[in-house]
């Protein structure tokens, strides 16, 4: 049998069998039949209690004496140092009238080292009498195959954790599995303690009104006295010095891990109750003081950014308090930074930054609605264009009407999109504007307050200045054939507004005032927050409504609590036709160049549900400012020469039997049925693609909550 420890408890006159976690009932059942006066679980554990030690064991006595009438705390050291244990007992008897601690020597006895002769040494230089139990577990208590606790793939907010290569698995030094060794030390140990506290080596817990957690619990026999503990990091250590309490400062403002701990006065418990990791089963709970939990001491030897994205990093004016005030510590704390703010005063110029690639036919339709709309400069990157696109940018750039670019992201080792954006942001009309947008030549700014101008879109914000326009996907109309016909006239069929699925339908592109609250350009919004300026951030969805800070430094895409279409959409004309979307596959992609634009892409993005028409009041501005551009003869000749290559090239591609097969799918009655049906599918549906779709699901009718899928995860494309 697996038995973490056997107690005999004197003052109930019961052994108390533990067991490690993943025993069965079955096994208990099989091997120890009992008689038992009580079985319960601790996460898993079992723990059997009896009125003598079953056969053969021989039970460890209790020693309630050794910590009576003491406020003491049960923890773990997983090879925490001498420094740090002392630190952590110092604060807590200090500012907590902490007086003994049961600390569990995780590591196998020959390999944990002595620190204790050192830790009681800075104990009597600090006048700080503690009394201490140290046990030594003698056999794994980690969670049996995983790597060691202080490595960052171990850390729930690590960047790339999902990506990194865990070390070998080391069970002595793992996350905590047998959660049960806290209710071992209860039995052991803390039967007539005044107030038990679990908390970890990395917890520092705050002061509070409320007066200590120890004596709120002796104050509330029967109750449990909740902990709640923050995670915090250092912002960065010291070169050269190993990290500990002293060193953090910070807190994530966007995604803040929060742990439970306790305080309990054991003998106020009712004899059913369990001390287990995050809470006492069987009693009543209040809320009590909160901790802050020091994870580069949790996680020794990897930088802040390793365990934490720096990003969402901001100062903690509570967590600086404590170190300075309790610890007698001067943490490094986030840098001031300078804001680059535009040269000009007021709202300023509203810029549009687009990446081209053989988008000629398109071009002059989508730079006439938004110049009619209000926006003032475009600029423009081009690559690779073989169908007079880079040649029609470079003469309306000569006629003042964008800004052209050639796209220098070979050079730069980026991908279209990217080197468009780093290069861009070096530009004057990028430098000086007033608001910026990213946006592509398939994509239309719909705005539906007042006459329809961006003027009218940021009055009715408010005063925000981020406004995430959200994608409204339009589908093809079920329009086969390409024309050179006006795309936002042409295409009305679409998505419905709540549309959670695919995930791709809610992304959004952002219109931001460049006031240096980021630090550079993004694809679907600024990126690099600048945490010093994170309380000057007003941040709305197309519906006004604000967006929540946890969205602030990744979020591209809205969710069913943040997406909005009352003011503002961006109407998302990702396939246009069939004939011009086997160009598009052709020409590639200027974010994921090395995805391709297939029949998955085409089932994700046509979609033909319903219609919308509000942008359609906007057509008769955009064709009278479509009719200035093509009145010059230059650029209505260039136009066309693109128009022509565009038709010479979907001529090709259809001539090609594979191109043309797929032609013939794209526009078939089974593509077309699917279009209108995406409200029916699960996200796995559409990482598999169309092709997992049965016939039968295709051709019957269903009822409005229907919801197909394939019940595992599929591969995405």
């Amino acid at each position: 049998m697996r038995f973490l420890d056997v107690v005999s408890d004197t003052d109930s006159g019961r052994v108390f069998h533990f067991l490690r976690r993943g025993t069965t009932r079955q096994v208990i059942r099989k091997h120890l039949p009992g008689p038992w006066l009580s079985q319960s679980m601790i996460h898993g554990a079992p723990v059997l209690v009896a009125a003598d030690a079953a056969e053969g064991l021989v039970p460890a006595p209790a020693e309630p004496d050794r910590l009576a009438g003491l406020n003491v705390a049960i923890a773990t050291r997983n090879g925490e140092a001498a420094a740090i244990i002392a630190d952590w007992l110092i604060h807590h008897y200090r500012h907590f009238d902490m007086q003994g601690a049961v600390i569990f020597e995780r590591a196998p006895e020959d390999e944990a080292g002595n620190p204790w002769p050192e830790v009681a040494a800075a104990l009597a230089d600090a006048a700080a009498p503690m009394r201490l139990v140290v046990v030594h577990a003698g056999t794994p208590l980690g969670i049996a195959d995983m790597p060691p606790e202080s490595h960052p793939c171990c850390v729930a907010e690590a960047p790339g954790r999902d990506r990194m290569t865990p070390p070998p698995a080391d069970p002595w030094r793992a996350p905590l599995q047998e959660t049960a060794i806290c209710e071992i030390a209860r039995r052991r140990f803390l039967a007539r303690a005044r107030a038990v506290a679990h908390l970890d080596l990395h917890d520092l817990l705050q002061p509070s009104e409320r007066g200590t957690p120890f004596d709120m619990a002796a104050d509330n026999p029967g109750r449990v006295i909740e902990l709640s503990g923050q995670h915090c990091y250092p912002w960065r250590v010291r070169r050269g010095a190993t990290p500990s309490h002293r060193d953090h400062s910070c807190v994530q403002f966007d995604r803040p891990r929060f742990v439970r701990r306790w305080c309990a006065a054991p003998a106020g418990l009712p004899e059913s109750a369990r001390f287990a990791i995050s809470r006492i089963a069987g009693a009543p709970r209040i809320p009590g003081s909160d901790f802050f939990r020091c994870m580069a001491v949790r996680h020794p030897g990897h930088r802040a950014g390793q365990i934490v994205p720096k990003s969402s990093l901001v100062e903690s004016a509570p967590l600086v308090a404590l170190v300075v005030q309790s610890l007698a510590a001067d943490p490094l704390r986030p840098p001031a930074r300078e804001r680059i703010a535009p040269a000009a005063a007021g709202p300023g110029r509203t810029v549009i930054l687009a990446p081209m690639r053989n988008e000629g036919p398109f071009i002059l339709e989508w730079l006439a609605y938004h110049r009619a709309i209000g926006v003032d400069d475009f600029l423009i990157y081009t690559n690779d264009c073989t169908d007079g696109t880079d040649d029609l940018l470079r003469l309306l750039d000569r006629k003042g009407l964008v800004q052209h670019r050639d796209n220098p992201f070979r050079e730069m080792g980026l991908r279209p999109h990217h080197g468009a954006l780093q290069s861009a942001a070096g530009e004057p009309v990028i430098r000086d504007a007033g608001w910026i947008i990213s946006m592509d030549a398939d994509e239309f700014i719909n705005v539906k307050v007042g006459d329809g101008r961006l003027a009218d879109l940021y009055a009715a914000t408010d005063g925000a200045n981020m406004i995430s326009c959200t994608w409204r996907l339009f589908g093809n109309s079920d329009i086969d054939e390409f024309r050179d016909e006006s795309t936002i006239a042409r295409f009305t069929a679409c998505a419905e507004p709540f549309c959670p699925r695919p995930h791709q339908a809610w992304g959004f592109k952002t219109l931001f005032r460049n006031l240096g609250l980021f630090r550079k350009l993004g694809v679907h919004r600024p990126k690099g927050l600048n945490q010093q300026f994170l309380n000057e951030i007003r941040w709305v969805n197309g519906s006004g409504e604000p967006f929540p800070a946890r969205e602030y430094r990744t979020a591209w895409r809205s969710t069913v609590g943040t997406f909005g279409y009352d003011l503002v959409s961006l109407n998302h004309y990702a396939v246009r036709n069939a004939e011009s979307f086997l160009v598009k596959r052709d020409r590639g992609r200027a974010n994921h160049a090395d995805r391709d634009q297939g029949l998955h892409y085409w089932f994700r993005m046509n979609n033909n549900t319903t219609r919308d028409h509000s942008i359609q009041r906007h057509v008769p501005k955009m064709e009278q400012a479509l009719s200035t551009l093509l009145s010059d003869p230059e650029i209505a000749a260039q136009h066309a020469r693109c128009v022509a290559a565009h038709r010479r090239r979907i001529d090709e591609l259809k001539a090609d039997p594979r191109q043309s097969a797929f032609y013939r799918q794209l526009t078939g009655t089974r593509m077309k049925k699917l279009s209108r049906m995406h409200r029916h599918f699960g996200n796995d549906v559409f990482l598999a693609g169309p092709c997992a779709v049965p016939d039968a699901i295709i051709t019957e009718d269903h009822p409005e909550d229907f919801i197909f899928s394939l019940g595992t995860s599929a591969a995405a494309e």
